[in-house]
């Protein structure tokens, strides 16, 4: 669109939602029509780029051409919920919101960046600002990149910054009691909410049954004269299954519920799309279900609102009071004995310890009885030779601990590691945690599953709790509104009982988890079993063969559950089949490849 002097010219991905806020704030413009694009253009030409964007509540990607400055703009949203990718082919800047859109580029060559390979053999995605091609990276969340011309490199500035939102919440801390905390948060979540049920197209929720979604859900139909529509994804496998708990709180709200049971041979299905889907290899297994999911929605609506964000902001991954535990134990060992303690550990074979154990069984108490003890004993040793918080956490987040020796000719680049130290001094251990995943997992794993998944199928997700005044509000509360009781999400929780009676949330937390592990042993075994063959590991000459063909045998017979880690080498393994057209698995060059520097948020 072009703006009305005739001076801007966008592309725009996304929504504004306050767009008739700022439309009533500007006057008569002599408004040639009734969209969000056409304020955001007539927003910068008032009051200019930077001031126009802070203004936007909403999810957004655009490219903004100042035909008089003869200056190039692109633009992504605060928490990084909408993808755009750019970089140099040739001589031409390129950009766009889909990979796929780059690889049409005549002399696009696809190299594959092998460091941005151990980055994702890391995490199982490509953490921003890297991409799985040499050359194109990603703009990073709340960014404005500029380009002055077409000889310069471009520069980018951010226009809010999580690390920022943070900090002065910490240091601005909201002192008013349980009762008032959950006002606030419930008069924020409401207008976010309302904001995103604006449309002029049929709209919906995802229902997971967990505390994020339910609570979305249930803002939702208080705000609704018609039933809402939600949408579950249930598994035969009892151990998976939620769709039960969901339908169950869509009854208590009245909603117009849909739930799909799913199969191995629905996975089976969407695994070659994956490749198509993603772009990049991304090997979140809940990208299954969140596809299919998105599919069943759109098959009755075109805007679906999600629950994602709620644990980053409130606390809710397990991991945040496991790591708490880990760390608070470690530390009661003097720093001087740590290392020696776990040399003696890892100097005794796990199988060993395993045996150890068993002959002690009858004697030992049943709290001391565990499984696979061999294991938990090194992964004890691991933890004790770790140094700081930060070193902890980094540990729990990775999948294969040293992708760099998996990765042939491959040098991990110190990005995460880098945001995870540059974020070490801002509040306590779990504060640290949320907001390492605010700036890196939600926006490179969760946003980018969710994003992609229902794209795919034309269908809008949008993501209330992520709406960025409640992301202020909630940095503002000290951590014993999100943890208490060794639970997490407390002042969600307490909002959600307003609506739905406490025994129907309360629940161990799993998510859009598959059974991954039992399914690769047995209806997707024939598959993966191709892909993880010694000559299809072999034949492009990326990976170190023996250690993932280990994991492969130890999963099958049993032994060890490596679905997560060998899922993270099939993803990228059928991606790299898919895009062998024009992928070349290029050694990296020794030349520096210019990756711009971000600091983290």
């Amino acid at each position: 669109m072009i703006s009305a002097s005739g001076r801007y010219v966008i592309v725009f991905n996304g929504e504004v939602y306050n767009f008739e806020e700022i439309r009533a704030e500007l006057g008569t413009c002599g408004w040639r029509g009734h969209s969000d694009t056409e304020v955001l253009l007539e927003s910068v030409e008032r009051w200019g780029l930077g001031q126009a964007v802070r203004r936007f509540v909403g999810m957004f990607a655009f490219a903004l051409w100042d035909r008089r400055e003869r200056k190039l703009f692109l633009v992504r949203d605060r928490l990084g919920i909408k993808p755009l990718y750019y970089g140099r082919i040739g001589q031409d800047f390129v950009f766009a919101s889909e990979l796929k859109a780059i690889e049409q580029h005549p002399d696009f060559d696809g190299q594959v960046d092998r460091d941005a390979l151990a980055l994702y053999m890391r995490h199982s995605y490509v953490p921003a600002p890297h991409c799985i091609y040499r050359g194109i990276f990603k703009l990073m969340p709340g960014c404005i990149l500029t380009l002055n011309s077409s000889l310069e490199e471009p520069s980018a500035q951010p226009f809010w910054s999580v690390r920022e939102v943070a900090q002065e919440g910490i240091r601005s801390r909201f002192k008013g009691s349980d009762e008032q905390a959950i006002e606030q948060l419930e008069s924020k979540l409401v207008e976010a909410v309302r904001l995103r049920m604006v449309a002029d197209v049929p709209l919906g929720a995802f229902l997971s049954g967990g505390i994020d979604s339910s609570t979305v859900v249930a803002l939702m139909q208080a705000q609704s004269n018609r039933p809402v529509k939600t949408f579950s994804i249930g598994y035969h496998e009892d151990a998976y299954n939620e769709a039960g708990h969901a339908k169950k709180i869509a009854a208590h709200l009245g909603t117009e519920h849909t739930e799909l049971y799913l199969t191995p041979k629905d996975a089976r299905e969407v695994i070659p799309r994956l490749a198509e889907m993603y772009d990049e290899p991304f090997a979140d297994p809940s990208q299954i279900p969140t596809y299919l999911v998105s599919k069943l929605a759109r098959s009755r609506v075109t805007v679906s609102l999600s629950g994602d964000g709620g644990d980053e902001l409130f606390g809710g991954y397990n991991r945040y009071l496991a790591a708490r535990s880990i760390w608070n134990a470690v530390k009661r060992l003097p720093q001087i004995s740590r290392k020696p303690a776990a040399k003696m550990i890892q100097a005794v074979p796990a199988k060993a310890i395993d045996r150890a154990f068993e002959a002690l069984r009858l004697l030992l108490p049943k709290r001391m009885q565990m499984s696979r003890p061999g294991e938990r004993a090194h992964s004890l040793a691991d933890y004790l030779a770790t140094e700081t918080r930060q070193g902890i956490y980094m540990r729990i987040i990775s999948h294969w601990q040293t992708p760099s020796s998996l990765v042939l000719h491959s040098h991990e680049p110190g990005s995460v590691l880098e945001s995870l130290d540059s974020l070490s001094g801002i509040g306590c251990f779990e504060e640290f945690m949320m907001l390492v995943d605010l700036v890196n997992y939600l926006p490179d794993d969760v946003l980018t599953k969710v994003d992609r998944a229902s794209m795919a199928v034309g269908l809008e997700a949008r993501v209330p709790l992520l709406d960025h005044r409640v992301v202020e509000f909630a940095w503002k509360l000290p951590l014993r509104f999100k943890i208490r009781n060794n639970a997490g999400k407390w002042v969600l929780r307490q909002l959600l009982y307003r609506y739905v009676p406490r025994e129907l949330v309360e629940r161990p937390k799993r998510g859009f988890d598959l059974p991954l592990d039992s399914w690769l042993r047995g209806e997707l075994r024939d598959w993966a079993e191709e892909l993880l063959s010694e000559t299809s590991l072999r034949q492009p000459g990326i990976f170190q063969v023996e250690p993932i063909r280990r994991k492969w045998q130890e999963h099958m017979s049993g032994k060890q559950g490596w679905q997560y880690l060998l899922w993270d080498v099939l993803v990228f393994q059928a991606w790299y089949a898919k895009k062998s057209n024009f992928v070349k698995a290029a050694r990296p060059s020794a030349v520096a490849t210019g990756i711009p520097r971000f600091t983290a948020g």
